[in-house]
């Protein structure tokens, strides 16, 4: 666990668990309230709320003194970039936005890969892989805060589908498998004869489990694939839109734009432009 940033009731953390399927999983509790960002590998949730798979692009909910296990049934390790809030701090952020001191407390225990949330997952990404931030921290943890508060309801239709752990497993195989190689030509035919499953079930199945379907997931790792490159690299927009799994840049173009709400170059200066105001100051 390493610190990213800090402020007057929130913290930003760095997390990197190495556990894989041959280690135990033992009760932890939350000391406030936590949204952590999944950037990478896949891991099971569990707590009073219920049980999710966590997946890249998917987010952790815990509330203040909440118990929960997390566990790498089938696979080892994973990252992810977690905000922690001081209950008092977080519950007058739900009041500024209209919301009751019950809406505070999350119904749930995790958030699917969903658009709303792309941009600020891509941004919490950069800021932790380079020293010299070029994220604006307390602005990002307001940002998601409000986002995840005014997310959680709209989710609840998917929570009321139970998923057997057969489901889990087939899926959890299929999430790898697209977070390892998100530039393959990954198709729904493909992964349901990979899952021993009709095109239908395992459809069902991997919305059930996510919260997204396998081509939304797909294209969700492709671009944040694609916007750590922008940020980092000086290659052609249209070499990592190719190298990234796009058939053509104009394709990338519009993905890109309707999942972070401006083109590829724009992102890209404007990344560039906060790492170097970073390392001024």
């Amino acid at each position: 666990m390493r610190t990213l940033a800090a402020g007057d009731g929130w913290s930003a953390t760095d997390v990197l668990c190495t556990f894989g399927p041959c280690d135990r999983p033992f009760e932890e509790q939350h000391a406030g309230v936590c949204i952590a960002m999944v950037v990478a590998g896949s891991f099971g949730y569990r707590s009073a709320a219920g049980r999710e798979l966590l997946t890249p692009g998917s987010l952790l909910l815990g509330n203040a003194g909440a118990c929960f296990e997390c566990g790498h049934r089938h696979t080892r390790g994973d990252r992810c970039v977690s905000f922690h809030y001081q209950p008092a701090y977080f519950e007058r952020l739900a009041a500024d936005m209209g919301l009751s001191r019950a809406d505070a407390s999350f119904p749930y225990s995790s958030m699917p890969p969903l658009r709303v949330f792309s941009s600020l997952i891509a941004r919490a990404c950069s800021g932790a892989t380079h020293r010299a931030s070029c994220v604006a921290w307390d602005e990002l943890a307001v940002e998601l805060a409000d986002l995840t508060l005014r997310s959680t309801q709209a989710d609840a239709k998917r929570r009321a589908r139970a998923t057997s752990a057969s489901a889990w497993s087939r899926v959890t195989q299929a999430v790898r498998l697209i977070d390892e190689t998100p530039d393959a030509p990954h198709t729904l035919a493909r992964f349901a004869q990979l899952c021993g499953l009709s095109d239908f079930y395992f459809l069902r199945s991997f919305e059930r489990v996510t919260g997204v379907t396998p081509h939304q997931y797909v294209l969700r790792a492709r671009l944040r694939h694609a916007a750590l490159r922008l940020a980092d690299e000086d290659a052609k927009i249209v070499d990592i839109a190719l190298d990234s799994g796009f058939n053509d840049v104009s394709n990338f173009n519009h993905a890109f734009r309707a999942e972070f709400a401006m083109s590829p170059r724009t992102w890209r200066m404007q990344r560039r432009a906060r790492r170097c105001e970073a390392r001024e100051t």
